[in-house]
């Protein structure tokens, strides 16, 4: 499913991002890489909040819809 329809303060896996190179290295950089855990601890408006490790980090809804990501176990 997609980071930005993805349920509140459920820890999610993320499994793929389909974005441009230079983006993706700069999500790598910030956290978010193939496998991290993080959660959506809001998605109203256009932004969706998120805990990537002990700090939170904002994210338009265009490119967390570009994350796709899938219930941790």
């Amino acid at each position: 499913m997609p980071l930005s329809i993805a349920p509140l303060n459920v820890a999610v896996e993320v499994k793929r991002i389909s974005a441009d190179e230079k983006v993706v290295k700069h999500l790598n950089e910030l956290g978010i890489t193939a496998g991290a855990r993080i959660t959506v601890l809001s998605s109203d408006g256009g932004n969706v909040i998120l805990l990537v490790k002990e700090g939170r980090l904002c994210l338009d809804r265009g490119l967390a819809s570009r994350i796709t990501v899938a219930i941790a176990a």
